[in-house]
C-alpha cells in the first residue's frame, strides 16, 4: 500500500482513495461536497451522505482513484457496481470533463494510429489539454494549467 493511500469507512462500506491515480476531474467534490471536500482534513466525511449516494459518486471516478468495498466482505475494492453489486454501466460511455479529460468507460479497446492496442480497460481518461506527459492519457496536468490561468 502506498504511504499516501487512505481508507474511509462509515461502517457499511470503506472508500479507498489512491491519490497517485487522481487526475482531479472534480466529479467527487462537485457532485457530493458533503462527503468529498478537498478544503477539509480529512477530506472525506463518510457521514456526509447516504451510502448509496457515496457509492454512486465513487463509481463515477474516472481513474479509480476512488473505489469502495463492502465492510462485511474483506475483498478488493469494488469498481463500477451499484448498491446491489451489479454492473452499473455495462455499455461504453464517453464523458467530457470541464477543463479536464475525456473519460471513456465500458467494454472497449483503444488503438493508436498504426492499429497497435494501447489500452483494453473498463475506464480510461484521455488528455484534452495536450500537455500530459503520458499522451494520449491524462496525467492531471490540466489541473495545474487551469489553476495557473485563474491566478
Amino acid at each position: 500500500m502506498e504511504k499516501n493511500n487512505r481508507d474511509y469507512s462509515n461502517g457499511i462500506i470503506t472508500v479507498h482513495w489512491r491519490p497517485e491515480k487522481c487526475i482531479h476531474s472534480t466529479i467527487c467534490y462537485t457532485k457530493l461536497r458533503n462527503v468529498f471536500d478537498p478544503a477539509r482534513r480529512p477530506w472525506v466525511n463518510m457521514q456526509g451522505a447516504e451510502t448509496e449516494k457515496i457509492i454512486d459518486i465513487v463509481n463515477q471516478c474516472p481513474t479509480d482513484a476512488l473505489t469502495f468495498s463492502w465492510n462485511k466482505d474483506k475483498h478488493e475494492p469494488t469498481q463500477n457496481k451499484d448498491i446491489k453489486g451489479e454492473d452499473k454501466n455495462p455499455a461504453t460511455r464517453i464523458q467530457i470533463i470541464n477543463n479536464g479529460p475525456a473519460i471513456i468507460s465500458g467494454d472497449f479497446e483503444l488503438n493508436d494510429i498504426l492499429g497497435n492496442k494501447l489500452a483494453n480497460a473498463d475506464r480510461i481518461a484521455l488528455c484534452r489539454c495536450g500537455n500530459s506527459s503520458t499522451q494520449p492519457f491524462c496525467d492531471g496536468t490540466h489541473n495545474t494549467i487551469h489553476f495557473k490561468e485563474k491566478r
